[in-house]
This record gives structure tokens, sequence and C-alpha cells, in this order.
């Protein structure tokens, strides 16, 4: 394959609803590019992007596929994109990467969930957006309706540059309202024959091609004085202007075709061609030297990762984007997220699966190697003349749904965190790691069925037979008053015994707070704790009651207790422990016998000082229609959440809550079930507070009887 120049480069991102027809359209844009002699189909199970054992049988995508196809000359680079909401962080690289998103609708069904949750990642990512209405060769098919609805969902920059002349079974002709002709294409496929347009839709066709131009035109004041001197544009002027508009974001064509049958499917490709931006039209990206990075051949190199897969009988692919220079075969590169060198033993232009060796990518294109040795996902890779750039992160959503793993025989529990690392390489969006505290494997993700398929993959594809199970909570244990408490630690069996002796009071920590003036401080010793909150040590001993050696093994016993609160076994924070009195035997007194004494004086104490458990509450933000604010406020006071305010965002409304951590299991599967999908949620911790009285007592019951079961 010839070496393409920045200018001749289009980067697109396929994105939109789930059963929009996105890979049908790619498998089109492909078959008419010529680099696939003959179309496939996602019921036929063939198609380029669909290829992965779980998207065949599933037959949707799961993962974003990287593709390309050729057209006037130019490479048109495409990334066809999931449809679910649980996959959103394949959206999301996608359109890091890409310079302009095409939004496929089903005109039968109009604005959908995936429509919407992929327009504000587009939107906040600020991309050109193309609309393309597909499926206009079903019965169902309403174009202007479709029409009406993104004008209501996303503006009135939304604006009509084809419109469908016989939708419905049978659909083969569009009005072009850019060139003022009608696009027929023939059954089956073929070469489309471009005609005038009829007398019965020409008043209709002028009509809203003065429009139009006239809208093109107020995007430059030359382009309007020149509409004002001569009453329209030329083809030339009209592209310019529809890439201003798109760049600008002041207008997103809306465009007609059925990929099924090829209808329009080409005009699309020319209008990418003519009128999206090349890469070096573009906003840059940033670097954390401060550096804007505008895809200029002349620059020394950086290209960014952006995708990392594992492809049977290659292993580890890499999918890249050159931001500046060019990247030849055999270069050697710098890693500086993690200041190794990489060597790009060979370079690939992608299609699916399917792969062709080339020698050089220049500035703007996107591109494959294998056999890199420690870059990933969100890695630079730069030459050796710039070696400090880092390209700014794709920022992914934080974590929605949360599970326990276990595999279902004990024997493959240490092959588990191997493959979900492997997992977790492939896909970002997908947290793992074994929580000490609460003893189990915790996975993250965006929604259950995103979990649901890494849990098919290793039973189907690793053989790995495992059971996702509700995690545990991480709660906290605390006090609330002041408590004394002595404990002697004696044991004598022949020859040298053990014996110690400690008196303690505990009190509640604050930020702040005054110390006790019932005992002389002697010595402060504040931690900071590694589950948060803190513990300071007083040492008020006076008169040699416990020698000054003990007093670290005094700390390490209360330390043990705390990693294993005397409640229900959760980590205990924000206390002071004052060590205020004790004993000591001259020859049977050693560091066991006083760490066992203050971790049991201090567990004594603990359960005399007001003991609380304290919960994990989230900051949640809701982001849903008007109509549904009812239903999902109703559903969040049930969950015991603090509603701290609303606001609107665009044509949504967004609720901020407090909610506890034990009421979110499962959230996303019912809020999707209360919206019909058309919400979605963002959750981050926020702090620990005490848990009502009722609940605690259920824990402390629960616990008693985990206790028993053990015993």
């Amino acid at each position: 394959m010839k070496v393409f120049q920045t200018n001749e480069i289009r980067n697109i991102a396929l994105i939109g609803g789930a059963k929009s027809g996105k890979t049908t359209l790619a498998e089109a844009m492909l078959f008419e590019g010529g680099v696939i002699n003959r179309r496939g189909s996602v019921d036929d199970k063939n198609t380029v992007s669909d290829y992965r054992p779980i998207e065949l049988e599933r037959q949707n995508s799961v993962s974003s596929s990287i593709l390309y196809t050729l057209f006037n000359n130019k490479k048109i680079n495409i990334i066809d994109t999931p449809g679910f909401d649980d996959f959103i962080g394949e959206v999301i690289a996608a359109l890091k990467v890409t310079d302009t998103a095409l939004m496929v609708v089903n005109a039968q069904s109009g604005v959908e969930v995936g429509t919407e949750i992929t327009w504000r990642y587009a939107n906040n990512l600020e991309k050109p957006v193309v609309f393309v209405a597909n499926h206009l060769d079903v019965e169902l098919a309403n174009f202007d309706e479709t029409v009406r609805q993104l004008k209501q969902q996303f503006g009135n920059f939304v604006t009509v540059v084809q419109y469908p002349v016989n939708q419905g079974n049978g659909f083969n002709s569009i009005i072009d309202l850019l060139k003022m002709k009608l696009y027929k294409y023939p059954h089956g496929g073929g070469k489309v024959e471009i005609l005038d347009i009829p007398a019965g839709e020409k008043d209709k066709a002028d009509e809203m091609h003065a429009v139009l131009i006239e809208e093109l035109a107020s995007k430059d004041e030359s382009l309007m004085e020149e509409y004002f001197d001569k009453g329209t544009l030329t083809e030339e002027q009209i592209n310019s202007a529809l890439r201003m508009g798109l760049m600008s974001r002041s207008m997103f064509p809306v465009m007609c075709v059925s990929a099924k049958h090829e209808v329009g499917v080409s005009r699309v490709l020319e209008f990418v061609t003519n009128s999206v931006p090349a890469p070096d039209e573009m906003p840059g990206v940033k670097t954390t030297t401060g550096k804007v990075l505008t895809c200029k051949v002349s620059e020394s190199t950086s290209l960014f990762v952006f995708k990392t897969a594992i492809e049977m009988h290659l292993g580890e692919i890499s999918y890249f984007k050159v931001y500046a220079g060019e990247v030849v075969e055999s270069q050697d590169m710098i890693n500086p997220n993690r200041t190794t060198k990489e060597r790009m033993s060979q370079l690939f232009v992608i299609n699916g699966k399917n792969r062709e060796k080339v020698e050089k990518f220049v500035a703007g294109d996107i591109g494959a190697t294998i056999k890199l040795k420690g870059t990933f996902t969100n890695n630079t890779l730069n030459s050796l003349k710039n070696p400090d750039d880092i390209i700014e992160q794709t920022t992914y959503p934080n974590p929605k749904f949360r599970v326990a793993v276990k595999a279902k025989n004990a024997t493959d529990d240490e092959k588990i965190s191997s493959i979900l690392n492997e997992l977790a390489k492939m896909d970002p969006t997908l947290i793992f790691g074994y929580s000490k505290e609460l003893r189990q494997l915790i996975l993250q993700g965006q929604g259950e069925l995103h979990l649901t398929l890494a849990k098919w993959h290793m039973e189907n594809i690793e053989k790995i037979p495992i059971e996702y199970l509700a995690p545990r909570i991480p709660y906290r244990e605390t006090i609330t008053k002041p408590a004394k408490a002595t404990y002697r630690h004696k044991k004598q069996s022949g020859g040298a015994g053990q014996f110690g002796e400690v008196h303690m009071m505990i009190q509640p920590f604050k930020e702040g707070m005054a110390d006790q003036n019932e005992f002389p401080i002697r010595g402060r010793d504040p931690h900071d704790l590694e589950w948060g909150g803190k513990l300071v040590m007083n040492n008020c001993i006076v008169g040699g009651a416990i020698d000054a050696r003990f007093i670290p093994a005094i700390l390490k016993g209360i330390m043990e207790k705390m990693e294993e609160g005397p409640l229900t076994g959760s980590y205990a924070r924000d206390i002071v422990v004052n060590v205020y009195d004790g004993k000591m035997h001259p020859v049977d007194s050693n560091e066991i016998s006083f760490k066992l004494a203050g971790r049991n004086a201090f567990k004594e104490a603990f359960k005399n000082a007001g003991p609380k458990i304290l919960e994990p509450i989230y900051d949640v933000e809701v982001i849903l229609p008007e109509e549904k604010m009812g239903e999902v406020m109703t559903d969040l006071q049930g969950r015991r959440a603090l509603i701290m305010g609303m606001d609107s965002e665009g044509n949504y409304q967004k609720i901020k809550a407090k909610v506890p951590l034990a009421e979110m299991n499962r959230y996303s599967t019912a809020l999707s079930s209360l919206t019909s999908g058309r919400a979605t949620y963002d959750m981050k911790f926020a702090e620990y507070v005490q848990v009502p009285a009722d609940v605690q007592e259920k824990l402390l019951k629960a616990y008693e009887a985990e206790e028993q079961e053990e015993d």
C-alpha cells in the first residue's frame, strides 16, 4: 500500500445505538472502496468488523474494530464502535483519535438510547458529527420524524443535506441538496445514476437548497458576500463551508443510506473525502509539557496507543495514531510513561482481523504494531529527539458495577488474576484487584453486561468456570466516647512464662482536638492509616511501670486489632489511645506478652466506647430524561440516598445525591430498567458516615452468624 500523506487521510468513528447498522455500513464502505470484493453480513457472521467469537455468537459488536477504505485517492480510517453503554470505553477511545463522528441512526426508531449516550461523549470531546439515517429501506422508516427528533434532541444545527425520495420497501433514490441531483442506486449494487431532480420534487428541493446554501454562507464573511453577489456558492465553496461548519460544530449534516442495500454509501464516502476535515485541520492534542501536537510531518515523531488487543496467532497488538512526524519500520522509540525503549519491529494497516504490512505512517494516520514489550493503552511513544512529551491520556468513566470473582475449582484461583490482567490490558474500563480487607477478588466495570461478557471470556476462551458473588462492603469501625480498660496477660507452663499488664484509655480522634488532661503525655506517635483515618498513640506511662522497649509491642497489638475491628472485623479508624499504666515481671515480661495485653485491652475498651460502624458514601450523579425524574428519585430515596440537588444538562436532568455503597449493588441494571436504558450515571467515593442504628444491628447479627458458621 502507498504511504498516504496527512491531507489524504480522513479519520472517522462510527457511533450510535445497537442495531443502528454501524457494522453493516462499515462493510459497505469497505466494499465501495474496493478493499474487499464481497460484502459480508451480520446475519451470516462474516463481516470484517465483527470477527471475535463473542461477537459472532451475540451478533453485535462488543469491541471497536479498526478498519480502512479507499475513496477518491484518499484513505479513510474507520473505527466501528459498540452500541451498548457497557462498552462506552471503546467509543471514548475511538472518538479521541478520530476527527469526525458518523452517528448512525435507525430511521425506523429515530433517536434511541445509544444515540443520546454516544452524542454526550462526542459533545464532551467537541467532535464534529455527521448524522447518517440508516434502514430507510424498511417499511416503518420515517426520515422526517427522525430529523424532527434529532433537531429536538440536539438543536437546530442539525441540517438536512439529503432526503429520501421513496423510503420504505424498494428505497433506492436520494435527492442531494448539495449537488442538487437525484442519486438512483441499482438494486443489488452497481454504479449509481446521477439524474436531474424530477419535476415533482423540484420546488421542495429548491426551497431546501436555498435555506442550506444561506446557512453555509453564514459560516464565513467572504462566503456571505459571494452569496449576496451571485446568489449561490461554487462546489468548492460549499465543501469549504461544510468543513468550517463541522469543525466549529455549528452544523451537523444529516445524510441518507440503506447500508444493507448499499444505497447512498458511495455518496457518504464522497462527502467524507470532500467535506470532513483532515487530521491537520483539527485542533491539536496537548502534552504534559504544554506542547500542542497538530499532526505536522515536520515535527519530531509522537504517537499515542489508544487500544491494545490480543489476537489469536498474533499475540498482543497495539493500535496507535501518529500525532506528529512519521514512524517507520524498525524505528527506535521512547515510552515516556514508563521510561522504556521500544522498537517498532513491524507496522500494519488493519481491517478487522486482516492486516497488511507497510513501511511507514505519517502524522494523522492510524496503524498497528506488535511485540511492544512495555507499552500499553494510553501510552505515548516518541522519537529520541523529544523523549519527555506525554500525550494527554484518555479519561474513562468510573466503574458502575462490581462483583466478587471466585473460581468454581479452587485449583484455578491463581489463574484468574492473570487472565483478568490480560482482559484489563484490552479494556481499561475493566478494573480488578484483590481486597485484603474484604478477602475477595473484586471486578468492576460499566454494567452487568460488561462483566457478563468478561465471565463468558473466562469460561469459553480460557476454560475456567467462575462464579460472581455479591461483593462485601468495606465498612469501618470507630468509637464515639472515651473508655478505659485493663488487661493482664499471664501464662505459666514451666520455665519462663509470659506476663504483661496494660492500662489504657481510648477516645475518638477529631482533627484539631485538644489533648486529654487526665494523664500526662510523655510521647506521641500519630499514624495515618492505610485504610483512611488516624490512630494516635500517646505514651502516658510514669515511674517506669512499663519499660519503653515494650511500647512498640503494645502498638503492634493495637494495630492488629484495628485491622480486624471488634464489631464486624472491618478496619477501625480515628482513635486516640492513651497507655497510662501497667505492670511488668522481671523475668516473664516480653514483647509478645505486651502485644497480646495491648490487643485485648484495646478490644475491651473499644466495646465500651460507644462503638459505631461507618459505611462508605458515594457521590452519585444521574443524567436522565426529565419525564423519568419521578421514578428515579423514588428509587434513590429507597436506597437511603440524600438528594443534594438537581440541575439541567442540555435536554437532560441531572440528580446529585449521596448514596451508601451498600445500596448501589446492581444499580446500573435497575436504572436501565426504570428509564428504558435512557439514563446513565457516575459515582465516586465521598466519605465515611455512621450507619443508622437499625442497619448497624443487622450488620452485627450477620457478622455473628458468619463467625458461628466459620467455627
